[in-house]
C-alpha cells in the first residue's frame, strides 16, 4: 500500500518541481537577458560572440539553477558563469580578430550620429584597458555592480576592486585626451 500511494505522489510532484524550475528560468532569463548579453558583448566585442556566450550561459544556468538560492543574487551569479564561458573559449579555441568586422551593439534608442561616434570612441579606448582594469569597469559601468559585489565576482579583495577601478577610470580619461588632443591637431 505505501508503494502504491508513493508512486502516485511522486509524478506529480516531480512535475510541479519541473514546472517551477521551468517558471524560475523563464523569469531569470526574462530579466536579466539584456544585461547578460550587453556585459557578454563588452566582454568580447563582437555581437555573434558574445550570443553564443550568452546562450551557453543560460544552458549552464539552467542545468544548475537549483543552486541558486537567493534570486537576489541572480545577476551575480549568472556574470560569473558567463565569465567562466568567456574564459572556456580561450581554452577551446584561439581566435584571429585582425580580420574580423567590428559589430555594434544596437539599443532600441535612437542616437544621434555624434552620440554613435561617441560610443564607438568609448568602446574603442575601454577595449584597450588591460583586462584586469576593464573587467571591473565594465562590471560597474555595463552590469551595475557595487565593489562589493565585482570582489565577490572576482574573487578579490574589495580594496584591489576598487584601486583597479580608480585605475581604469584614471588610464581611460588619459586615453580619451589623448584621443581628443590627436583629433584636434588633426582637425
Amino acid at each position: 500500500m505505501f508503494k502504491k500511494l508513493r508512486n502516485k505522489i511522486q509524478p506529480s510532484t516531480v512535475n510541479n518541481d519541473m514546472l517551477n524550475k521551468q517558471q524560475r528560468y523563464d523569469a531569470l532569463v526574462k530579466v536579466l537577458h539584456t544585461d547578460v548579453f550587453r556585459y557578454a558583448y563588452w566582454l568580447c566585442g563582437d555581437r555573434h560572440v558574445a550570443e553564443d556566450i550568452t546562450q551557453e550561459t543560460f544552458l549552464r544556468a539552467w542545468k544548475s539553477l537549483d543552486a541558486l538560492k537567493d534570486e537576489k543574487a541572480a545577476k551575480a551569479w549568472l556574470i560569473t558563469i558567463l565569465r567562466r564561458e568567456n574564459a572556456r573559449r580561450f581554452e577551446r579555441k584561439q581566435f584571429d580578430y585582425t580580420d574580423t568586422e567590428e559589430s555594434r551593439l544596437e539599443d532600441n534608442i535612437n542616437y544621434s550620429l555624434e552620440q554613435k561616434m561617441e560610443q564607438t570612441l568609448l568602446r574603442r579606448q575601454i577595449a584597450k584597458l588591460e583586462p584586469e582594469y576593464r573587467e571591473p569597469l565594465l562590471l560597474q559601468v555595463v552590469a551595475g555592480f557595487s565593489g562589493d559585489e565585482i570582489s565577490a565576482i572576482l574573487e578579490l579583495n574589495r580594496n584591489t576592486v576598487m584601486t583597479r577601478l580608480f585605475r581604469a577610470r584614471n588610464q581611460l580619461k588619459e586615453l580619451l585626451e589623448h584621443t581628443e588632443i590627436r583629433e584636434k591637431t588633426n582637425g
